[in-house]
């Protein structure tokens, strides 16, 4: 069964498509959204949809402490077997969630990500500054984790439910993308990319993240590849699905 995580910050526009989106998903127990303090009527339009469908539950922080703190609250939230993050704007499509849990549900996996760059149907075409960071980012984590992801910045992501219920999470803002990605190679997780479609937001649509938060994801490189260890990562460790010869990085 699916728990699916929601973190909003002022999307009164798209909260209610989203979720109507994600009802349709097969295999869903709940859709949890978190609230991070927005100044719309997101937690208003939120509320509504959790009176009408059970499966909707509803979460507020009590003022804006950014993606990575609205996460942390959703997934302690959570019951399913599987956890995914799902982004309350449009920019990643529910459609694509069946291929996204697919390689756990067939047990070959424990964590998949959703690349941006392994198109299968449709991306639309950005911000080229973006694109570099992006790549940036994802080559100094494959270096520093020995993985070879295409995507590490991307918004889909898809758990075993008690690898990350079990994680101990202390970044900050959208730092949440690197110290995750650090701690489940850490924990030796079978970890896969499935392509998926991608309808990027420009800033005047609503797009949150800046240059800054680029700058800050160098730090949490260093952070929690170098200076964190399995044992502070997790509270309990998760048994993981073990690829040949694949060991956990204790330290």
């Amino acid at each position: 069964m699916l728990s699916i995580v929601v973190p909003a910050y002022n999307e009164e526009a798209t909260i209610a498509l989203i979720v109507q989106r994600l009802l349709a998903v097969p295999g869903l127990l709940e859709i949890v959204i978190v609230d991070d303090g927005s100044r719309d009527r997101t937690f208003e339009f939120a509320s509504r949809l959790a009176h009408q469908h059970n499966q909707v539950c509803v979460l507020k922080q009590p003022r804006n402490l950014g993606k990575t703190a609205a996460l942390k609250v959703g997934f302690a939230a959570t019951r399913g077997d599987i956890v995914i993050v799902q982004d309350a704007d449009l920019e990643y499509d529910p459609a694509d969630i069946p291929e996204l849990v697919r390689p756990i549900l067939e047990g070959v996996a424990d964590v998949v990500y959703g690349s941006r760059f392994l198109v299968r149907r449709s991306a639309r075409v950005l911000y080229f500054y973006h694109y570099l960071a992006n790549k940036g980012l994802t080559f100094f984590s494959d270096l520093l984790t020995n993985v070879n992801l295409s995507d590490v910045q991307t918004g889909y992501k898809a758990f075993r439910g008690e690898i990350i219920r079990n994680m101990i999470i202390s970044s900050t803002g959208f730092g949440f993308e690197i110290e995750v990605t650090a701690k489940v190679t850490k924990l030796g997780c079978a970890l896969y990319e499935v392509p998926i479609s991608y309808y990027g937001r420009t800033y005047q649509q609503g797009k949150k993240i800046r240059p800054r938060d680029a700058a800050s994801a160098v730090w949490f490189l260093l952070k929690y590849n170098l200076f964190c260890n399995l044992r502070s990562s997790f509270r309990e460790i998760p048994v993981v699905t073990r690829l040949p010869g694949a060991t956990p990085h204790v330290g």
